[in-house]
């Protein structure tokens, strides 16, 4: 496989504009009482920096961005943007959240219009790029994927009943369809394709990132999940009924999104 490049081009406004939205989706999330969902969001946004800053760049030297920005800072912002953003709509979509769709249109429209509206005013500012390779680490993100659904599968042929299985399917959706949603906001605003050549270049980014970045911790995000969510409720307080990690995996199964939210 050739070198995959994730590069980003975006004016400064676009970092404002990011950072105002991040405050009014965390205030309508607090407002619903998803306080496990914004510890969550706000928990992997330090993780994603532990990890953008720590080891792709520090250690393996895979980042960079344009003369006269702070790459700290800089990827700060996208680490909280992403990882908050990312990881409070995995846990709604886990938590099958009775407002899902209203919570995944939000989420979506304004990675589709936030390009689009720093284009038309923020034009004329100077574009920060940063940029990471890849080369140096797919392959272990490869394993960590590769282990992660191994055990869950390996789980799910051990367990006789079908209802306390894992539904793969689901967890498989959610880490492709919730980092293609990002990906695909970013190509068609013209914050990802920026620089890439050919369409090809293009397409093969989307791809395999969207199989692999978010995809790769899904199994283990489940695993947290079940585990939290069979003692703790989403306000974070302790369950009435506590449960086992299989019989939680086993009423996450019956819950439909659309359901009232257990408290």
């Amino acid at each position: 496989m050739t070198e995959i490049i994730a590069r980003r081009q975006f004016a400064p406004l676009y970092i404002w504009l990011d950072t105002a939205f991040l405050l009014v989706f965390a205030a309508l999330l607090l407002w619903k009482k998803k306080y496990r969902t914004v510890l969550v969001g706000f928990v992997m946004g330090i993780v994603y920096m532990l990890v953008d800053y720590g080891i792709f760049h520090l250690l393996l030297h895979t980042r960079s961005i344009s003369e006269g920005h702070s790459l700290f800072w800089v990827l700060l912002w996208m680490s909280m943007s992403y990882g908050f953003t990312n990881f409070t709509w995995i846990w709604l979509w886990l938590s099958k959240d009775e407002h899902l769709l209203e919570w995944s249109l939000l989420i979506l429209s304004w990675w589709f219009c936030a390009p689009m509206i720093t284009q038309t005013f923020g034009g004329d500012q100077t574009p920060i790029v940063i940029q990471r390779t890849t080369g140096s680490y797919h392959g272990y993100m490869a394993l960590i994927l590769f282990v992660g659904y191994l055990g869950v599968i390996a789980y799910n042929l051990w367990q006789k009943e079908k209802c306390k299985r894992i539904n793969i399917p689901w967890i498989l959706a959610i880490g492709v369809l919730v980092q293609f949603g990002w990906e695909a906001g970013l190509l068609i605003g013209g914050i990802r394709s920026a620089g890439f050549e050919s369409v090809g270049d293009k397409i093969q980014t989307l791809v395999v990132n969207s199989l692999l970045e978010t995809n790769l911790g899904m199994p283990y995000v489940y695993c947290i999940f079940v585990a939290w969510t069979a003692k703790v409720t989403e306000q974070l307080k302790p369950r009435q009924q506590k449960l086992s990690f299989v019989e939680r995996i086993a009423e996450n199964n019956r819950e439909r999104v659309g359901m009232p939210a257990r408290t």
